[in-house]
């Protein structure tokens, strides 16, 4: 059911043991070992990328409490990586794990998206194009006005608990789904995440409750006089019960990841310690090899549109 924190952090120590000068990260848990736990291998390290939300959100923090040490490329930041990855592939791959885990009936469920994201919304996409009822829950006002703007009902987390079918994580918090809100579901309701680690759902007040394994990747949880299915142990069901993104999407990413350390190593003593974002053109060259794969040409620019769009003298 996937690799526990515990086993995670003891290969992050055999990484750790190679000394590398640059870092890739999926989360800032590499980069955070290091800093608390092996703060001398700083002064080996070049710099290091990241290719999460999440990872980004925590690196930004180190920045302003002052305590990241190196130069961190936000891959993330990227058009080609999370309007790409997050969007499509988390949209994809989570409802994927979903339906390999349990093969459920999407048309007519009433599907609560946790978190308008950009992987919020890649899910709530692709279930509105399968029809289900979409529901958003969401803490951030612009977010929540975006998906109410985009056709889907917006309700707090202890509204959306009684009427929804199937509940989706993907905000990079904790405990969005608590037992108070499980407390209200209906019998039947199923529950997954898809944002990082297994934080989510409050798996370990949940461990209160009698369980059993009804098939692989679904427990089923009496909780107060109604069964809850939780999928894949409340870990990444895109990657428990699924194989995560298809390729297409991941070769953009992992090539982002490997402009990511060139671009460090060619600046290499030339940025300062924080968060950087890849140059566009970078971003553009990704694009651009994307779509030579997949046979697709484009326009370019005229010369006389170039300079129309780079002149403020000429206009209306």
């Amino acid at each position: 059911m996937g690799e526990s924190r515990e086993d995670y952090y003891r290969l992050l120590r055999k990484v750790i043991e190679f000394r590398p000068q640059i870092t890739i990260d999926d989360g800032c848990d590499l980069v955070s070992e290091i800093h608390k736990s092996h703060p001398e291998l700083v002064s080996s390290i070049i710099g290091g990328c990241e290719e999460t939300t999440t990872g980004v959100i925590r690196l930004r923090a180190m920045e302003r409490d002052n305590a990241l040490r190196y130069p961190i490329v936000a891959v993330n930041e990227a058009k080609t990586k999370h309007l790409m990855d997050n969007v499509k592939g988390t949209g994809q791959s989570t409802i994927d794990g979903i339906l390999r885990a349990t093969n459920v009936l999407i048309a007519g469920k009433n599907f609560v998206v946790c978190g308008y994201g950009d992987c919020g919304k890649g899910v709530a996409a692709r279930v509105k194009g399968m029809d289900a009822n979409v529901i958003v829950t969401e803490v951030d006002p612009f977010r929540a006005l975006q998906a109410a703007m985009d056709g889907f009902r917006v309700l707090p987390m202890a509204e959306a608990a009684r009427v929804g079918d199937i509940f989706v994580t993907v905000t990079g918090n904790k405990n969005v789904i608590r037992v108070e809100h499980m407390s209200l579901m209906k019998d039947g309701a199923m529950l997954c995440n898809s944002g990082h680690f297994d934080a989510e759902i409050d798996m370990a007040s949940l461990g209160r409750y009698p369980s059993r394994r009804i098939r692989p990747f679904v427990d089923e949880y009496a909780v107060e006089g109604r069964r809850l299915y939780i999928l894949g142990e409340g870990r990444l069901v895109n990657l428990v019960a699924a194989e995560g993104h298809p390729s297409a999407i991941m070769s953009m990413s992992f090539c982002n990841q490997a402009l990511a350390c060139e671009y460090l190593v060619m600046n290499k003593g030339l940025l300062k310690p924080g968060v950087h974002v890849l140059p566009h053109d970078v971003d553009k060259d990704v694009a651009m090899l994307q779509l030579e794969s997949m046979g697709i040409r484009i326009d370019r620019l005229t010369g006389e549109q170039e300079k129309y769009l780079s002149s403020w003298e000429e206009g209306t």
